[in-house]
């Protein structure tokens, strides 16, 4: 890398919802810079791949079944030292994926709250990331991107809990899923979660906007990564 050209690659903020809390898809660097440091899983963008293929890619090579899944890109990252190696630009995109088992080959799941330090400038792409899957959550219906095909109105709640660190009321969170037209598909069927009435399933219905958004209330201090 010489002048003013730049390198370009992609970060991936992956995160899914595991028991109840929020996780990200971290992996140990095998090579300098920061060997042996935690990363968010990424790569340099190769040879015709636009952005969206090499995030792909990158997804693919975790060796979870993530494709088909949302992945959206996040913003550009292009600090001048922000990688030793040179400038690279690196473009962030956000995947919201259900809860998955841990990945077969380099990398594991690591609760939110508990990651304090990455490599390269990857803590500031990670809290942007996870500030705008909040944000995602007020005014569309991703949550469901978090649930398996089929599931119940408590499990999408604990989404919302695992996601924004708060609680919704119960009573007007299943009002407002529910009478949002598209939101939510019954599927006829239902599960027995041991004590009380069987859960009624549902699966993500064509609707990708909730008008009026669901607001979730001001962020504690506990939220911030690394505290």
């Amino acid at each position: 890398m010489r002048g003013n050209l730049f390198a370009v690659a992609v970060d991936l903020v992956v995160l899914t919802v595991r028991d109840g809390v929020l996780c990200v898809l971290l992996r140990e660097r095998s090579a300098k810079p920061f060997a042996g440091e935690l990363a968010l899983p990424g790569g340099f963008v190769q040879g015709r791949e636009d952005l969206l293929d090499a995030a792909g890619r990158e997804l693919a090579e975790t060796g979870l079944a993530i494709q088909g899944h949302h992945l959206e890109q996040l913003a550009g990252y292009a600090a001048p030292d922000r990688d030793p190696r040179g400038r690279v630009l690196t473009v962030g995109h956000l995947a919201l994926v259900p809860d998955l088992p841990e990945p077969p080959g380099e990398g594991a799941w690591w609760p939110v709250v508990k990651v304090d330090a990455l490599a390269f400038d990857h803590l500031q792409i990670l809290a942007d990331g996870v500030e705008r899957a909040r944000a995602k959550l007020e005014y569309t219906t991703l949550a469901a991107a978090f649930c398996p095909p089929e599931f119940t109105i408590s499990q999408l709640r604990r989404v919302y809990e695992a996601v924004w660190d708060a609680s919704p009321d119960p009573r007007n969170f299943s009002r407002k899923v529910t009478n949002t037209p598209g939101f939510l598909e019954p599927t006829g069927t239902k599960v027995s979660g041991g004590r009380g009435r069987p859960g009624q399933l549902f699966r993500r219905g064509p609707a990708t906007a909730l008008h009026p958004p669901m607001l979730r209330d001001a962020p504690p201090a506990r939220q911030m990564l690394g505290t």
